[in-house]
């Protein structure tokens, strides 16, 4: 399984010059328990609640990059909860200057300081939702169709009707003149909602899981004349790159590689009330191969203006790996299907050109 993960992620960033650094690819998405609350709650941002008291924070944030860039100066955690209304998820920010100017809906957010919010419902890739929040309470949600790297579209009409929210500041916003600790959002997402692109319509159901990561934006500042700006190099004359700190990393600076989110796992455990443990569904490793074979395709069509049609064709290095799935290629001019056995070979998994995949 460890080689399937390595060799997934690899493929996944499609930069050459790391396929020698092996070593620092050796980590799956990240994972963590969705509890049911046991109690009421209320989006105020303070986390008052037993259920969010009893339940862990996730893995502290790193550079959307991994291991391959320094930790992140501030420190970024998430917890998670569910009931039957809504799912829940609340952010820490540690941060000593809070920032955010943005108070219209749908203002470009990430242009400052945020925190964004990435789910995919049924993992496929496509039909996902993205939301950008501020210290201020502004927010900014859409759907895309599919990744950017697909030709997928962003649709800013989208609504997440029904979304409420809650922001606790342990400090002053916009004032440069004190040092601040941290600010909290607390969110919750209607499942009525989120359901429009889940298997079956539906919120899910214990033992499921979606896929969902989280991004801060963080840029260097300076104060001057009592104001916050953004810090300007020199040598360009314009404001240094934002940094990225994420949950899962991407291994690249694109957070629309939805194939490599962590995984919810939604529990009916009550929070405090027991735990479960996470293990990663059998079939992943299958999809991972596809996965694998997706990019390939692709580097293929770059280099010889065509897609393959056949595993031979790819010539992969690691035969044994890909003839554990024995995939089937259906190849047109400019599109192509691959498929694989599930693991109990009840069904069949497929990809695309356009990243998605599915069982049948």
């Amino acid at each position: 399984m460890k080689k399937i993960v390595i060799a997934f992620f690899i493929l996944t960033i499609g930069i050459n010059s790391l396929l020698s650094q092996v070593r620092l690819l050796e980590t799956p998405p990240k994972s963590y328990v969705v509890y049911r609350a046991a109690d009421s709650i209320t989006t105020d941002g303070k986390l008052d609640e037993e259920s969010w008291q009893n339940i862990p924070w996730t893995e502290d944030f790193q550079d959307i990059e991994g291991s391959l860039k320094p930790d992140p100066h501030y420190r970024t955690r998430v917890k998670m909860l569910w009931d039957e209304n809504y799912f829940y998820i609340a952010a820490q920010l540690e941060e000593p200057h809070i920032w955010a100017t943005f108070t219209e809906r749908e203002s470009i957010i990430f242009h400052e300081n945020n925190f964004e919010v990435f789910i995919d419902p049924s993992g496929d890739t496509h039909n996902y939702y993205e939301l950008e929040i501020n210290a201020l309470g502004t927010i900014w949600d859409l759907m895309l169709t599919k990744p950017y790297r697909n030709g997928g579209l962003p649709i800013s009409a989208w609504d997440v009707r029904g979304f409420k929210y809650g922001i606790h500041k342990e400090g002053t916003i916009n004032d440069p003149s004190d040092v601040d600790k941290m600010w909290t959002v607390e969110m919750a997402f209607p499942w009525n909602i989120l359901a429009e692109s889940a298997p079956a319509k539906r919120k899910p159901s214990s033992g499921e899981y979606w896929r969902v990561n989280f991004s801060r934006v963080q840029w260097k500042l300076d104060i001057v004349n009592g104001e916050y700006q953004k810090r300007v190099n020199p040598e360009t004359g314009k404001p240094y790159p934002e940094y990225n700190w994420v949950w899962s990393p991407q291994w690249a600076i694109d957070m629309h590689r939805p194939e490599l989110w962590g995984y919810a796992l939604f529990s009916d455990i009550k929070a405090g009330e027991g735990t479960q443990t996470f293990k990663l569904p059998k079939d992943e490793k299958v999809k991972f191969i596809l996965r694998e074979l997706y990019y390939k395709q692709h580097n293929y069509k770059r280099e010889n203006n065509k897609f393959a049609q056949s595993l031979k064709e790819l010539n992969p290095k690691n035969k044994k790996l890909y003839k554990f799935i024995k995939p089937k290629f259906d190849i047109a001019k400019t599109r192509f299907k691959i498929s694989a056995p599930t693991t109990d070979k009840s069904g069949k998994w497929h990809i695309t050109e356009d990243s998605k995949i599915w069982r049948d």
